[in-house]
């Protein structure tokens, strides 16, 4: 007999990566993606918060800067691993495990961590310095909340030139259709349905816990926050002064994640509210670009994903620590493992 699904009150959150879906629980890990020749891969793994050492940062308004630097580590480790199955060929043994060897795990952290802090600089280049310095450009002084309004018409400006310009390309389209797959199948799973094709295919792509909706969350808690903040100056150097600005608005990005993290929370739990829908409405329309109609071949990974998360979830006392990776020529030959 399958194990049991797990109640819909388990968070359930995750990410389109190419060709596959990661998943995360609050215990489990789990990537599934499809290899150019149909086969499936499972990768699953117990997963350790921050926050299970220090329990503080579980308080809120701490909880969502640890969420947004874990969904950036995770989601990098998954993509890493789905490139990979993208080039994996049997090995001519029969081994399908994609594990590095044990002398080379050093050198991936390592690369894998500058490339966590380059993509991080990247992003407060981008979605901090640059509208900031575009805004004082345009001649409108920090004093006024004009300034903050601006510059997050600014932040929004790029970030849907940034995901509709990727979004013309061939595999982003596709990681955009896995990104629709893994919202139907968290919908199904939270309205206690089976997880079957059939019944998240009939489930909407658009929700409102998705990383798009806390993105357009982080802009508009930022413009409020910073007008509050940023107002007094800090050098009676102009220019000193933006920098100096640009400089704190780093630091102050933590708490405006935590904000924008309680506010995602609440949408989601009061998702029918019409002040919340008013509220998730831009996080809404964005996600028009970030994802697409998926097809039954991509949803049947996504199902995959979500319920090898919710097996460890239900059998967390009997299952090892341990995780792996499995190769499965099909759909119905991988639903065993991931049932129980």
């Amino acid at each position: 007999m399958p194990a049991e699904i797990p109640s819909p009150t388990c968070n359930v959150g995750g990410q389109a990566v190419i060709e596959g879906v990661m998943m995360r629980s609050p215990r489990s890990f789990a990537v599934v993606c499809r290899r150019p020749k149909g086969e499936i891969v499972i990768r699953e793994e117990r997963w350790h918060s921050i926050w299970d050492r220090l329990r503080f940062l579980r308080w809120p308004f701490f909880r969502g800067g640890v969420v947004l630097l874990e969904a950036l580590v995770n989601g990098m480790s998954a993509l890493s691993f789905s490139a990979q199955q993208q080039e994996e060929e049997k090995a001519p043994d029969g081994d399908t495990s994609t594990a590095p060897a044990t002398g080379g795990k050093a050198k991936e952290a390592v690369s894998f961590t500058g490339v966590i802090v380059l993509s991080i600089a990247m992003a407060m280049g981008l979605f901090v310095a640059l509208p900031h310095l575009l805004t004082w450009l345009l001649g409108l002084s920090t004093d006024t909340f004009a300034f903050h309004l601006v510059d997050g018409g600014i932040k929004v400006s790029i970030l849907v030139a940034y995901i509709g310009g990727i979004g013309l390309m061939k595999d982003i389209r596709r990681v955009y259709m896995y990104h629709g797959a893994e919202h139907k199948a968290i919908y199904a799973y939270e309205k206690g349905l089976e997880l079957s094709v059939e019944n998240t295919r009939e489930q909407s792509r658009f929700h409102p816990r998705c990383g798009t909706s806390f993105l357009a969350m982080v802009i508009l808690v930022s413009v409020f926050l910073f007008a509050v903040l940023l107002r007094q100056p800090l050098s009676s150097s102009t220019l000193v002064d933006h920098l100096l600005k640009i400089l704190v608005k780093i630091p102050l990005m933590f708490p405006v994640a935590g904000l924008s993290y309680e506010g995602i929370k609440l949408s989601g739990k009061y998702r029918d509210n019409p002040v919340v829908k008013v509220l998730v409405a831009p996080g809404l329309w964005l996600q028009r670009l970030t994802t697409r109609e998926p097809t039954d071949d991509q949803l049947e990974v996504s199902i995959l994903a979500l319920r090898k998360t919710l097996w460890r979830e239900q059998l967390a006392e009997e299952i090892a620590e341990a995780g792996g990776v499995q190769v499965f020529a099909s759909y119905r030959e991988a639903l065993p493992a991931v049932e129980g």
